[in-house]
């Protein structure tokens, strides 16, 4: 049976035409993507329209997005680096250590929910009051973090998890895993914040719950026999060589992440000063870099175990066509998404309050805060490459780049100069410059990589002919490339 199942996955990523398989594996994690982002923007428009309180409640709940990035952080270091050295271990035919690499996968979520849990609520008012919360909004900031905590598990679980359903080709029921708590989500909002009167502690209750039935969803499959790779019990004992790996590979995208939260601490620190309306201002316009982002990190995780596996088999011709796909979706995306909310700000505003001044604020500052990201597409495509081909010091350095090394520092210099907008400015001027940088880099890594991924003509046909008994004509289709 596991033969079976692994000579399916054999027929699908290492021979299928790789635009239709791309977009077949990401669509559905796109969606799935677009589903999970509703947690935050349905808890957001709701905690906009708090009567009263609604300007100030909407930042306290933006202020919170900085540690809970954070948490993310972790879970990606774990998932983000794991998920492609199992596909590229299955592409070399190593099953049993790419069901290690999920097994130590798990063990570090645990792991890290532990250690995030504690100091956060030992130190909850401190951070929050650190990553920019005022005296005016740190009561609906400290409301809803303290329950968003105790959910920290179930958050590792959807983010660390769910790509290794993709690995086994199951992009689907990764898909139903975040309907299923999003469904449940949109629900229990209305429910508990204006039904039960329970307002932005609601909302956190809302996601908490909804996360622990994504996650469950999740484990059901990774635990069963259904599944391709399982979590097994005597795969849980932690390698220190795996561990090392995952952790090295994943330190890209954990440092992508985490910057975020790096980011957020800056820019919330430094509009603080200027009133805490740019605060709510910046939650927007965050949450509209979220719409056009946050889709591609969907179709990443559809487009990346194709990519991956593929470069496991030292099949060079379908790694450059994996790159062409993920470039030209990428770019085309973020650029069409970033030219329609720099054109309409105020429509973008309005659906999170009916503040006419901060809708305002918003219409004057957005334009700015987005310029940069119309070119982004090309470094998140390059970045994510970098993964897929387990290059994670070269995707590191794209990492920090665009957040350390660029924003932080002009968000510090230009306000002084510009004042508010120049904080705004700063994320323009690192967006662009990084993406430019990035694609310089890609154009010179990238031929090195492919020359290195080739491999002997006999020693394709060898893997296509074993694919004989489960369909002859797949193999004379793969021998007609050559």
């Amino acid at each position: 049976m596991k033969k079976q199942q692994t000579t399916t996955l054999q027929e699908q990523f290492g021979m299928a035409p790789v635009f239709p398989l791309i977009m077949k594996m990401a669509l559905p994690s796109v969606a799935a993507q677009l589903v999970n982002l509703l947690y935050s923007i349905v808890d957001r428009i709701f905690v906009g329209r708090i009567p009263g309180a609604g300007t100030l409640a909407l930042a306290g709940v933006g202020i919170v997005n900085t540690p809970i990035i954070l948490i993310s952080a972790f879970a990606m270091l774990a998932g983000g680096g794991a998920a492609p050295l199992a596909s590229i271990a299955l592409g070399k035919g190593e099953k049993e250590r790419a069901e290690k690499i999920l097994g130590n996968c798990f063990f570090l979520l645990v792991v890290f929910a532990i250690l995030l849990m504690l100091p956060g609520y030992l130190f909850l008012r401190p951070i929050l009051f650190a990553v920019g919360a005022s005296k005016d909004t740190i009561g609906y900031a400290q409301a809803y973090f303290s329950v968003y905590l105790a959910g920290t598990f179930f958050v590792m679980v959807n983010t660390g998890l769910s790509s290794f359903l993709n690995v086994q080709g199951k992009p689907l029921r990764a898909m139903a895993s975040v309907l299923v708590g999003a469904a449940m989500n949109m629900g229990l909002d209305p429910l508990l914040m204006f039904g039960l009167g329970m307002g932005v502690t609601g909302a956190a209750l809302a996601t908490v719950v909804s996360q622990a039935v994504s996650a469950f969803f999740i484990l059901s499959y990774l635990f069963s026999k259904r599944a391709t790779l399982r979590v097994i019990p005597a795969r849980l004992h932690p390698d220190r060589g795996i561990i090392g790996s995952i952790c090295a590979l994943g330190i890209s995208p954990f440092v992508m992440s985490s910057t975020e939260s790096l980011v957020g601490f800056v820019l919330n620190s430094g509009l603080r000063s200027f009133g805490d309306i740019y605060v709510s201002a910046l939650t927007i316009m965050q949450t509209a870099m979220q719409i056009i982002s946050i889709p591609l990190q969907g179709f990443t995780q559809g487009a990346n175990p194709v990519i991956s596996y593929n470069f496991g088999r030292r099949d060079a011709g379908r790694v450059k066509q994996g790159a062409k796909v993920m470039f030209g979706v990428m770019f085309t995306w973020n650029l069409v998404l970033t030219l329609f909310f720099i054109l309409c700000p105020g429509l973008v505003a309005s659906l999170f309050t009916e503040d006419a001044e901060l809708i305002a604020c918003v219409k004057q500052v957005m334009p700015v805060f987005l310029l940069g990201m119309t070119i982004f597409g090309a470094q998140r495509a390059s970045q994510n490459m970098f993964v897929s081909l387990n290059q994670p010091k070269v995707s590191l350095f794209i990492a920090l780049l665009r957040k350390v090394i660029l924003l932080v520092p002009l968000a510090l210099i230009l306000p002084k100069f510009f004042g508010v907008m120049g904080i705004f400015a700063a994320e323009a001027v690192a967006d662009g410059t990084a993406a430019i940088c990035c694609i310089l880099i890609f154009l010179n890594r990238f031929r090195r990589s492919c020359a290195q991924c080739r491999r002997p003509e006999a020693t394709i046909f060898a893997d296509a002919k074993a694919l004989l008994p489960h369909g002859r004509r797949a193999f004379h289709i793969y021998r007609m490339k050559f």
